[in-house]
C-alpha cells in the first residue's frame, strides 16, 4: 500500500509539473508568456521543455539602440533558418532564384546590374537595394512601401516581376522538406510551416546583417589614421563644402528619411514616395540610402542611372535639376558645388574608408 501511494505521488506530481506556471495555448505554452522557454506537450501527458538560443546584437559605439519585434525576438535557431531561406530558391516559382541572387554579399547584398531581372526573364524598374544595418530602418524600399522587414519580405515572392509564386506554394513544399520542418521546429516551435514564420526567419536573418568595421570605424576607434587625401574628404563630407552630412549623417550614414535630390525635372517618370503616400509633395521623393560599402553597391540611386561614384559626385557637383519637389537641402541648384578635381577625388576616397571588408567576406 505504502507503494502504491508513493507512485500515486509521484504521478501526481508529475502532472502538476508540466502544468505549473504554464498558459497553456492548443497544448502548448503562450510563447508571450515565456519568450525563449515554450513547452511541447505531447499526447501521452508528457512535456519537453523547447529552448531558443537568444541571438544578441552587440551594438556598435555610436549606433541608437534597435527596435526588435516583440513578437519575433532574435534567436541563433531563427537567424540561421532566416540566412538558409535568403539563400534558397525554394521561394520562386520555378526554384530558380533566391534573394541572394539580387542581394550578393560581395556587393554588400545589392546587385551590380541596373535591374534585377525575375524568373520570367522581366526587368523590374528599380535598382536592388542593398542590405546593411537594416535592424534601424524605420521604412524599406526605395519608396518606403514597407514599414518592417517583415512586411517587405513578404511582397518579392508574390511579385509577378521577380519570384511570381504564391504563397500556398512556398508553404506546400516547404511542408513536404523534412530539414526545413526540423528548422522551423528548432526556430518556432511550429508543426506546420507558413508564410508568416518565413518572413520572420528571414527579417531575423536580414537583422543580423550589420556593418561597423570599415577602415572608418577604425579610424574612430583610434586604431589607425587616415591619409591626407581622406582626411580632406572627410572634412568636404561634413560641411557644406560637399553638403554630404545633412542627409547621410550619423554613424549610420543615412537619416532614415525621403528626399528628392535633383535627379530630374518635372514630370517624373517614377514618383517613387507619392505612390505610397498618395501625396503630390512627396513626387520625385526616394529614401536616402546608407552610403557603408558604397564603394561596393554600384549602380547608384533608384534607378541605378549612375555606374559610379564619379558620377554621383558630379551630380552634386552640378547642383542638380529643379522641380517642385526638390529638397530645400539641395541649396547649390543652378551653381553647383564647384569642387575641384581633387577635392572630389579627395571626397571618394572618403567614401571608399567606408568599406566593411569583414561584412562581405565572412
Amino acid at each position: 500500500m505504502r507503494s502504491l501511494n508513493y507512485s500515486l505521488l509521484i504521478i501526481i506530481f508529475a502532472f502538476f509539473s508540466c502544468k505549473k506556471d504554464k498558459n497553456i495555448i492548443n497544448g502548448c505554452t503562450d510563447s508571450s508568456a515565456v519568450n525563449y522557454n515554450p513547452y511541447a506537450i505531447f499526447d501521452d501527458g508528457s512535456c519537453l521543455k523547447y529552448i531558443t538560443t537568444p541571438y544578441i546584437i552587440n551594438i556598435p559605439n555610436g549606433f541608437p539602440l534597435m527596435q526588435i519585434p516583440s513578437d519575433n525576438p532574435m534567436t541563433v535557431e531563427g537567424v540561421e533558418l532566416g540566412k538558409k531561406l535568403f539563400n534558397d530558391p525554394i521561394l520562386s516559382a520555378d526554384n530558380s532564384i533566391s534573394c541572394a541572387t539580387c542581394h550578393i554579399q560581395s556587393n554588400s547584398f545589392s546587385q551590380q546590374s541596373q535591374y534585377s531581372v525575375g524568373i520570367d526573364g522581366i526587368a523590374g524598374f528599380r535598382n536592388a537595394s542593398a542590405l546593411i544595418n537594416l535592424g534601424w530602418n524605420s521604412s524599406f524600399n526605395w519608396d518606403g512601401s514597407a514599414s518592417s522587414l517583415e512586411e517587405q519580405a513578404f511582397e518579392p515572392v508574390t511579385n509577378p516581376i521577380e519570384m511570381h509564386n504564391e504563397w500556398g506554394n512556398v508553404e506546400t513544399e516547404l511542408n513536404q522538406n523534412e530539414q526545413y520542418r526540423d528548422l522551423f521546429k528548432k526556430a518556432f516551435n511550429i508543426d506546420y510551416i507558413d508564410s508568416v514564420h518565413v518572413v520572420k526567419a528571414i527579417a531575423q536573418f536580414e537583422r543580423s546583417l550589420v556593418s561597423y568595421n570599415s577602415k572608418y570605424d577604425k579610424f574612430i576607434r583610434q586604431e589607425i589614421q587616415l591619409t591626407p587625401s581622406e582626411l580632406n574628404g572627410l572634412t568636404i563630407f561634413n560641411t557644406e563644402k560637399g553638403d554630404c552630412f545633412h542627409c547621410h549623417g550619423t554613424n549610420l550614414f543615412t537619416n532614415d528619411d525621403f528626399h528628392n535630390n535633383g535627379l530630374d525635372t518635372e514630370p517624373f517618370s517614377d514618383l517613387g514616395l507619392a505612390n505610397v503616400s498618395g501625396v503630390s509633395e512627396d513626387a520625385g521623393k526616394f529614401r536616402t540610402p546608407t552610403l557603408r560599402n558604397v564603394e561596393l553597391t554600384a549602380p547608384y540611386m533608384h534607378d541605378g542611372r549612375f555606374s559610379t561614384l564619379e558620377e554621383v559626385i558630379d551630380h552634386y557637383n552640378s547642383g542638380g535639376h529643379y522641380s517642385s519637389t526638390v529638397d530645400p537641402l539641395m541649396k547649390k541648384l543652378g551653381i553647383g558645388l564647384l569642387l575641384t578635381n581633387q577635392e572630389k577625388a579627395d571626397l571618394i576616397a572618403f567614401l571608399k574608408t567606408l568599406t566593411d571588408d569583414d561584412y562581405v567576406n565572412e
